[in-house]
C-alpha cells in the first residue's frame, strides 16, 4: 500500500532518463527561473541559491558535486573536511526546499512541462517531462537570435548522448557488473554520511537475588550456590507460596539485553563488516538523541526500547498497548486499520509473533533511521533477520513502487516459533510514503 499526495492523483508525469537535449536544458532552466520567483521561493535567498546550485551541477554533468559535504563547502563556507554528521546545515535546507518545491507544484499542478524534484535522501534532483502540459517557449533569447546555431548546439548534444550512452554501456558489459541487489539499494542511504552506523539495543531494569538469599536457601540445602558461578548459571528453585522482601531482590545494571536483540546485533555488525560500513553497538543509556542527529542508525527492540517507540509513534504502523485481546500488539492507524497480536503458549512462551521494519530516510533526527523491533523477542529476531537477508528483501520488494528506494517503507512480518527459536519472517503488510 502507498501513500498517494494530492499531485499522485494526477496522470503520473512522464520522467527522461536520456540524456537533456539543448531543448530540454532550456525548458529545465526556464522552469528553475520560475520556481525562484514563485511565492514559495522568493522569500528565501537561501533556498533559491541551494535549488539554483543542484541544478546547475545536474546539467553540467557535475554530478559528483552534488554531496552534503561539497554543497556545505559551496555554499556555506565550511571547510571540505567538516563533520556532516555534527553539522547538519546542509541536511535542514534540503529538507526546506522538498517542502517549498511541494507547496510550489500543488499550487501550479500540471501547468509545467517540466517537474524538478529533489528526492528524499539525495541531493541530484530529478526532472520529469509532463506531456499534458500547454506548450512553452522552449528557446533561450540567447538562443532565439540565432536559429542555426540552435541547430547546431542540439546536434552535438545528441551526438555527445549517443556517445555517452555507449560508453556506459560497454563499461558496464566489460566490468560484468551485476545490477545493485535489493540488500544493497535497502542500505546504501548508510553511505551517504561518513558516520559510522550506530546500532542501539535498551537495556531494561534486571534484579536478581540478593546474597543473603542464596545464603539463606544453602543453609537449608548445604551442597547449592556456594559459589559465584552455580549462583551465575542455576536457577534458584524458591517454593512458590515462599513470601520474599523487597530487600531480597537487588539491581543489577551490568546486565539485561535480550538473547533476540544480542542475535539481531551480532547479524547487523557482521552485515556491515561486509559491505565496508563501520559500526557500533550502543547498549542502554551509551547513546542519546544527539547520538542518532549525529550518525545513521538501526533500533533494536520495541517495548524494550523508548527511542523505537518515540521515533515510530505516528507512522502507519505503529505498536499498541492495553487491548482486551492482548497486552501488546501492532497498530495500523485509521479508524479500520489492522492489528496483529502475538500468540502465547501456556508457558508464557510466543509461538507466533509480528514485528516492524520501518526505513524512514529523512527521521526525526535528520540521520537515516532504522527499526527491527518485534512485540516480543522471537520477533525482533525475526525483524533482524529481515533485513539482513537478500532473499527476504528481494521477495518483499519485488512488488514495491519502482522508485522504493527513494521512499520511506514499513513492512510488518510474522514468525512461527519453536522451541523458543523464531522461523523464518514472512511479509503480511507494506506501506510506502
Amino acid at each position: 500500500m502507498e501513500a498517494r499526495s494530492e499531485s499522485d492523483r494526477t496522470p503520473n508525469p512522464q520522467r527522461d532518463t536520456s540524456p537533456l537535449d539543448t531543448l530540454q536544458t532550456a525548458a529545465i532552466l526556464r522552469e528553475l527561473e520560475r520556481i525562484l520567483k514563485s511565492p514559495s521561493f522568493r522569500t528565501s535567498k537561501r533556498c533559491q541559491q541551494f535549488l539554483s546550485c543542484v541544478v546547475q551541477h545536474s546539467l553540467e554533468g557535475h554530478t559528483e558535486l552534488l554531496k552534503e559535504r561539497s554543497i556545505g563547502a559551496e555554499l556555506f563556507q565550511r571547510p571540505i573536511s567538516y563533520a556532516t554528521g555534527e553539522d547538519g546545515v546542509v541536511r535542514v535546507l534540503a529538507s526546506e526546499v522538498r517542502k517549498r518545491l511541494a507547496q510550489h507544484y500543488h499550487e501550479r499542478a500540471g501547468s509545467s512541462p517540466v517537474r524538478i524534484e529533489l528526492p528524499v535522501g539525495a541531493y541530484v534532483p530529478e526532472f520529469h517531462w509532463n506531456p499534458d502540459a500547454p506548450p512553452m517557449d522552449l528557446e533561450t533569447p540567447h538562443l532565439a537570435k540565432n536559429p542555426s546555431k540552435l541547430r547546431v548546439l542540439t546536434m552535438t548534444a545528441l551526438g555527445l548522448g549517443i556517445v555517452l550512452v555507449v560508453v556506459v554501456v560497454t563499461t558496464r558489459v566489460r566490468s560484468g557488473r551485476p545490477p545493485e541487489s535489493a540488500l544493497d539499494q535497502f542500505w546504501s542511504p548508510v553511505f551517504a554520511t561518513s558516520q559510522p552506523v550506530l546500532i542501539c539495543l535498551a537495556k531494561p531494569a534486571l534484579y536478581r537475588p540478593s546474597p543473603e538469599l542464596y545464603q539463606r536457601y544453602s543453609n537449608t540445602h548445604p551442597e547449592a550456590f556456594q559459589t559465584e558461578v552455580e549462583r551465575w548459571n542455576e536457577l534458584l528453585p524458591l517454593d512458590p507460596n515462599e513470601k520474599l522482601l523487597w530487600r531480597d531482590v537487588i539491581p543489577f545494571p551490568e546486565f539485561g539485553v535480550a538473547v533476540g536483540d544480542a542475535r539481531v546485533a551480532a547479524g547487523l555488525s557482521a552485515l556491515f563488516a561486509r559491505i565496508n560500513k563501520p559500526s557500533q553497538v550502543r547498549i542502554g543509556n551509551n547513546y542519546s538523541f544527539e547520538d542518532l542527529r549525529n550518525s545513521p542508525a538501526v533500533l533494536v527492540g520495541a517495548f524494550n526500547n523508548r527511542w523505537t517507540l518515540q521515533m515510530t509513534a505516528n507512522l502507519h504502523f505503529t505498536f499498541a498497548e492495553g487491548d482486551s485481546k492482548g497486552p501488546f500488539r501492532i497498530q495500523e492507524q485509521g479508524p479500520s486499520g489492522r492489528m496483529w497480536f502475538p500468540k502465547w503458549a501456556p508457558q508464557g512462551r510466543a509461538t507466533e509473533d509480528f514485528a516492524v521494519v520501518t526505513r524512514l530516510l529523512d527521521s526525526k533526527t535528520g540521520q537515516l533511521l532504522i527499526t527491527a523491533a518485534g512485540v516480543a523477542a522471537n520477533g525482533t529476531q525475526a525483524a533482524g533477520e529481515f533485513i539482513s537477508s537478500e532473499d527476504f528483501l528481494t521477495e518483499c520488494l519485488r512488488t514495491a513502487p519502482p522508485d522504493w528506494q527513494k521512499k520511506n517503507l514499513q513492512v510488518v512480518v510474522q514468525t512461527t516459533v519453536t522451541e523458543s527459536v523464531a522461523g523464518p519472517p514472512r511479509v503480511v503488510a507494506t506501506y510506502f510514503w
